[in-house]
C-alpha cells in the first residue's frame, strides 16, 4: 500500500489538473473555431487525412508525467515490516563519592568505566543497552537502544555525587526495561541487569526490596564490586574509610539468579548473556519509493517526445 510522508505536496498535483483542463479545453474551443469559420466540406476534399487522436498522445503523455512528478514531490512510501530484536541489558553504575577512592587503579570510577566500555564492546550488536547513574538517586542516561556510541558517549561523561541508592538503580533499570515497545511480541523482553558499584546503600529503597522486585519481573541482576576494605576517600577534607560492600552485592546477584564479580573479565561479563534467550518483535517501517515516481515520470516525458517528433516533428 502507497502512503504519501508529505502528503501536504499533494497540492502540487492542482496546477497539473488546471493544465490539462485548459488544454482540453483549448481544444475544444479550437474546433468550435474551425467549424463556424471554415468549409469542412471543402477542407475534407482538399487535406489528407489527418492524425485524429494520435496528436493529443505527446501533450498527454507530457501531462501524465508532470502529474507523476507532481505526486513524488510527496515523498511516496511502502510500509514493511522489520524484525526486531527486544531482549535488553541494563547497565547501572555507581557514582557515589565513594567512587573517587583511588584503591583501584586509577580510581574505582574509572575502573567501573573502563569495565562497563568493554562490556559494551562485547556485548552483540542485536541487543537493546541502556544506561543508568545512581548516587543519591538513579536516573536513566540513555534508554534501551542499539546505538552503542551514545551509551560510551555517557559512561565517559559520568560524574560523581553524595550518597548511593543501590536498590533505587534496580527499580529504575526495571522500569526502563518496561518502557522496551512490544512490537506485537508478546510478554516483557528478556532482560538483565549489570550493576557496578563499592556497596553499602545510604539511601532509597533496600536491595532486598530491589531484589524481590528483579525477581518478580525475572531479571536476573550481575553485580561487580570495585575496591578494597583499605579505600579511603577526602570528603570536605575529611578521610573517611570506605570498605566495599561485597555481601549485600552477591546477595543480590545471587537472589536473582545473576552473577557477582569482584574484578571482573570480559570472559566473566559474557556470562551475563550467555544464554538470554530472544524477543523478536515486528515494525513497520516507511520504504521510500520517489525514485519510481521519478523513473516513471521520466519514461513518459520521453515516450511523449518520441511520440511527437514521429508524428508531428515536433516535441510536443
Amino acid at each position: 500500500m502507497i502512503r504519501f510522508l508529505q502528503p501536504w505536496w499533494l497540492l502540487a498535483v492542482i496546477p497539473v489538473v488546471a493544465l490539462a483542463g485548459l488544454y482540453v479545453w483549448r481544444q475544444l474551443h479550437r474546433r468550435a473555431y474551425a467549424v463556424r469559420f471554415t468549409n469542412v466540406e471543402l477542407l475534407r476534399t482538399l487535406v489528407p487525412k489527418g492524425l485524429g487522436w494520435r496528436r493529443h498522445v505527446p501533450a498527454a503523455l507530457l501531462l501524465l508525467s508532470m502529474l507523476t512528478l507532481a505526486t513524488a514531490m510527496a515523498r511516496p512510501s511502502i510500509d514493511r515490516e522489520e524484525p526486531l530484536e527486544r531482549a535488553t541489558v541494563m547497565l547501572a553504575i555507581d557514582v557515589s563519592l565513594s567512587m573517587q577512592s583511588d584503591d583501584v587503579a586509577p580510581n574505582r570510577l574509572e575502573a567501573a568505566q573502563e569495565a562497563a566500555k568493554q562490556f559494551v564492546a562485547e556485548l552483540p550488536a542485536t541487543y537493546n543497552l541502556g544506561l543508568v547513574s545512581f548516587a543519591k538517586s538513579a536516573n536513566v542516561l540513555v534508554s534501551p537502544t542499539k546505538d552503542r556510541s551514545a551509551v560510551t558517549q555517557a559512561i565517559d561523561g559520568l560524574q560523581l555525587a553524595e550518597a548511593t541508592a543501590t536498590g533505587e538503580a534496580v527499580f529504575t533499570s526495571l522500569e526502563a526495561i518496561r518502557s522496551v515497545p512490544a512490537d506485537g511480541a508478546d510478554g516483557a523482553p528478556p532482560a538483565r541487569i549489570v550493576l557496578l558499584s563499592d556497596g553499602y546503600r545510604t539511601a532509597g529503597r533496600s536491595i532486598e526490596e530491589a531484589a524481590a522486585a528483579a525477581s518478580a519481573a525475572s531479571v536476573p541482576v550481575s553485580t561487580i564490586a570495585f575496591g578494597t576494605d583499605e579505600g579511603v576517600v577526602d570528603i570536605a577534607g575529611q578521610v573517611q574509610r570506605v570498605p566495599v560492600d561485597r555481601q549485600s552485592l552477591a546477595q543480590l546477584a545471587e537472589s536473582t539468579n545473576g552473577f557477582f564479580y569482584e574484578a571482573a573479565s570480559l570472559s566473566q561479563l559474557k556470562k551475563v548473556y550467555q544464554d538470554m534467550g530472544s524477543s523478536i518483535g515486528h515494525r513497520t517501517v516507511p520504504r521510500e519509493v520517489t525514485h519510481w515516481y521519478a523513473g516513471i515520470a521520466l519514461l513518459l516525458a520521453l515516450a511523449g517526445a518520441a511520440a511527437g517528433l514521429v508524428w508531428t516533428s515536433r516535441l510536443v
